[in-house]
């Protein structure tokens, strides 16, 4: 995936994210998106507010705001906000062992749950070089999702290491698994905010291990608790969500 095609900008102050980063069908991959608005932040942790579903293959004004965040436009209409906030270090339950997060894996694809769309992120037909193939299972025995996931050369940046905005990615979607499989949602839950704070760079072509977990749950609204560790346990990175379930979703 070349640079283009895997971070959407323009080089001219826009982006337009490619189709093959959604989420939904037509609506940009949250995470990447809060990714993307992260790097054009001055602050060292930031949270991205999302205010309406972004579009793919749209021009779209990425800029810098006042008070050290950024903006995501499409003409007058807010889309996203990233907006300083203290780091995210929501209680971070220890790492399953790459053993249990390949089991889960494997239990997720042997039986999705109903609903599941070809999304960037969780795809189920998706190629390591084409999604992030984090397909979070529940682990027996415990209160949490996860996935043993080996990024692809593809998605590296131009230091090797894995983009950014795909370490903020990899902290999306596990959070949609944590509400469907610890919290019986349903499925069509959006990403209303995502608060991160990546702690170390993220290598391809090793194992790692993302995992999710339930932090609070009321009404159509859910936050959950990510982090993408080592296969050995280090932390690479940790997030807290906030989902919201559409108010026609079944």
């Amino acid at each position: 995936m070349d640079d283009s095609a895997r971070d959407g900008r323009d080089g001219d102050g826009t982006v337009t994210v490619p189709e093959r980063l959604h989420g939904y069908p037509g609506v940009a991959f949250g995470g990447y998106v809060a990714g993307l608005l992260a790097g054009r932040s001055t602050a060292q942790d930031v949270r991205v507010d999302f205010r309406r579903p972004v579009p793919t293959g749209t021009s779209l004004r990425l800029s810098p705001a006042a008070d050290g965040g950024a903006a995501l436009t499409d003409g007058d209409l807010l889309l996203a906000g990233a907006s300083p906030a203290g780091p995210a270090e929501p209680p971070v339950p220890a790492a399953p062992t790459w053993e249990q997060a390949s089991a889960a894996a494997e239990a997720y694809r042997a039986a999705p749950p109903d609903g599941t769309v070809d999304c960037f992120g969780c795809g189920l037909d998706r190629t390591p070089a084409t999604g992030l193939r984090l397909h979070c299972g529940r682990v027996p025995g415990s209160a949490v999702v996860a996935a043993a996931w080996t990024p692809a050369a593809e998605l590296a940046g131009p230091d090797g290491m894995l983009a950014p905005e795909l370490v903020w990615g990899a902290l999306d979607c596990p959070g949609n698994a944590a509400g469907r499989l610890l919290d019986g949602r349903p499925a069509g839950a959006v990403t209303a905010a995502l608060h991160a704070r990546l702690l170390r760079p993220v290598p391809v072509g090793v194992g790692l291990v993302s995992y999710a977990w339930l932090l609070t749950s009321s009404g159509r609204k859910y936050t959950a608790g990510t982090a993408l560790a080592t296969a050995s346990g280090e932390l690479c990175a940790v997030a807290e969500a906030l989902w919201v379930q559409p108010r026609t979703a079944a």
